[in-house]
């Protein structure tokens, strides 16, 4: 038991060490990330949109 206590402490101090962000850069990082998130999805449906036509085409044949 000693030894996970040890480790909980140490932990601690680690913790101590981090540089945590703000809360303004939170928001701003998570921002970026949904709207990269949406970007990238929106790019390939229309991928994904021409691709199935093309395919469609080609099986039509």
């Amino acid at each position: 038991m000693s030894k996970v206590t040890e480790y909980l402490k140490e932990t601690k101090v680690e913790l101590k060490h981090v540089n945590w962000p703000t809360r303004m850069q939170t928001i701003y990082y998570t921002v970026i990330v949904a709207v990269l998130s949406v970007g990238l999805a929106y790019f390939l449906g229309i991928f994904d949109s021409i691709f199935s036509k093309g395919l469609e085409k080609l099986i039509s044949f």
